[in-house]
Protein backbone atom coordinates (compact mmCIF):
# COMPACT_ATOMS: atom_id res chain seq x y z
CA UNK A 1 0.00 0.00 0.00
CA UNK A 2 1.44 3.41 -0.91
CA UNK A 3 2.31 5.81 1.86
CA UNK A 4 1.07 9.36 2.13
CA UNK A 5 3.68 11.92 1.10
CA UNK A 6 5.51 13.65 3.92
CA UNK A 7 4.45 17.16 4.76
CA UNK A 8 6.17 20.10 6.44
CA UNK A 9 6.24 20.21 10.23
CA UNK A 10 3.39 22.33 11.64
CA UNK A 11 5.74 24.11 14.05
CA UNK A 12 6.09 27.71 12.90
CA UNK A 13 9.15 28.16 10.68
CA UNK A 14 10.26 24.51 10.69
CA UNK A 15 11.03 23.25 7.15
CA UNK A 16 11.47 19.55 8.06
CA UNK A 17 9.24 16.96 6.43
CA UNK A 18 7.33 14.52 8.63
CA UNK A 19 4.72 11.77 8.53
CA UNK A 20 2.78 13.23 11.45
CA UNK A 21 1.84 16.74 12.45
CA UNK A 22 5.21 17.72 13.94
CA UNK A 23 8.78 16.58 13.36
CA UNK A 24 10.41 14.51 16.12
CA UNK A 25 12.02 17.53 17.80
CA UNK A 26 8.91 19.68 17.77
CA UNK A 27 6.51 16.89 18.74
CA UNK A 28 8.29 16.74 22.11
CA UNK A 29 8.04 20.52 22.50
CA UNK A 30 4.37 20.48 21.55
CA UNK A 31 3.63 17.66 24.01
CA UNK A 32 5.38 19.61 26.77
CA UNK A 33 3.42 22.78 25.89
CA UNK A 34 0.15 20.83 25.81
CA UNK A 35 0.79 19.19 29.18
CA UNK A 36 1.69 22.54 30.74
CA UNK A 37 -1.03 24.81 29.36
CA UNK A 38 -3.91 22.76 27.94
CA UNK A 39 -4.12 19.57 29.97
CA UNK A 40 -5.98 19.35 33.26
CA UNK A 41 -3.42 19.24 36.14
CA UNK A 42 -5.39 16.40 37.75
CA UNK A 43 -4.55 14.22 34.75
CA UNK A 44 -0.88 14.03 35.73
CA UNK A 45 -1.91 12.68 39.12
CA UNK A 46 -4.06 9.96 37.53
CA UNK A 47 -1.48 8.85 34.93
CA UNK A 48 1.58 8.29 37.10
CA UNK A 49 4.27 5.58 37.30
CA UNK A 50 1.74 3.09 38.66
CA UNK A 51 -0.46 3.62 35.58
CA UNK A 52 2.54 3.11 33.26
CA UNK A 53 3.18 -0.29 34.88
CA UNK A 54 -0.49 -1.29 34.53
CA UNK A 55 -0.51 -0.13 30.91
CA UNK A 56 2.67 -2.02 30.05
CA UNK A 57 1.31 -5.23 31.58
CA UNK A 58 -2.04 -4.82 29.79
CA UNK A 59 -0.46 -4.15 26.39
CA UNK A 60 1.86 -7.15 26.69
CA UNK A 61 -1.20 -9.35 27.35
CA UNK A 62 -3.30 -7.73 24.56
CA UNK A 63 -0.98 -6.45 21.80
CA UNK A 64 -3.77 -5.92 19.23
CA UNK A 65 -6.61 -3.38 19.09
CA UNK A 66 -9.70 -5.04 20.54
CA UNK A 67 -12.12 -3.05 18.35
CA UNK A 68 -10.24 -3.91 15.14
CA UNK A 69 -10.11 -7.59 16.12
CA UNK A 70 -13.92 -7.66 16.28
CA UNK A 71 -14.06 -6.85 12.56
CA UNK A 72 -11.11 -9.04 11.58
CA UNK A 73 -8.33 -6.42 11.32
CA UNK A 74 -4.98 -6.90 13.03
CA UNK A 75 -3.82 -3.50 14.29
CA UNK A 76 -1.23 -3.04 17.04
CA UNK A 77 -2.29 -1.48 20.32
CA UNK A 78 -1.33 2.17 20.65
CA UNK A 79 -3.52 3.28 23.55
CA UNK A 80 -4.99 1.64 26.64
CA UNK A 81 -8.46 3.16 27.00
CA UNK A 82 -10.56 3.42 30.17
CA UNK A 83 -14.10 2.30 29.34
CA UNK A 84 -15.42 4.40 32.23
CA UNK A 85 -13.02 7.39 32.44
CA UNK A 86 -11.10 7.96 35.65
CA UNK A 87 -12.65 11.43 35.99
CA UNK A 88 -16.06 9.71 36.08
CA UNK A 89 -14.96 7.39 38.93
CA UNK A 90 -13.57 4.66 36.66
CA UNK A 91 -10.70 2.49 37.87
CA UNK A 92 -7.53 0.94 36.49
CA UNK A 93 -9.03 -2.54 36.89
CA UNK A 94 -8.65 -4.81 33.86
CA UNK A 95 -12.43 -4.95 33.39
CA UNK A 96 -12.39 -1.19 32.79
CA UNK A 97 -9.51 -1.23 30.27
CA UNK A 98 -9.44 -1.78 26.53
CA UNK A 99 -6.48 -1.85 24.11
CA UNK A 100 -7.09 0.34 21.05
CA UNK A 101 -5.38 1.82 18.02
CA UNK A 102 -5.41 5.61 17.60
CA UNK A 103 -8.27 5.65 15.10
CA UNK A 104 -10.58 3.48 17.24
CA UNK A 105 -9.74 5.55 20.32
CA UNK A 106 -10.52 8.78 18.50
CA UNK A 107 -13.78 7.36 17.14
CA UNK A 108 -14.92 6.25 20.61
CA UNK A 109 -14.27 9.68 22.11
CA UNK A 110 -15.86 11.46 19.17
CA UNK A 111 -18.99 9.34 19.60
CA UNK A 112 -19.05 10.12 23.33
CA UNK A 113 -18.63 13.80 22.56
CA UNK A 114 -16.22 14.33 25.42
CA UNK A 115 -13.18 15.40 23.43
CA UNK A 116 -12.23 17.94 20.80
CA UNK A 117 -14.93 20.34 21.83
CA UNK A 118 -14.46 24.10 21.49
CA UNK A 119 -12.87 25.81 24.43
Amino acid sequence: MPRKPKRPCSYSGCPRLTDGRFCEEHSKLEAKRYNHFDRDPETAKRYNAEWRKIRKRYVSARPLCEECLRVGRYTPTQIVHHILPLREDGTNAEENLMSLCNSCHGRIHAERGDRWHSR
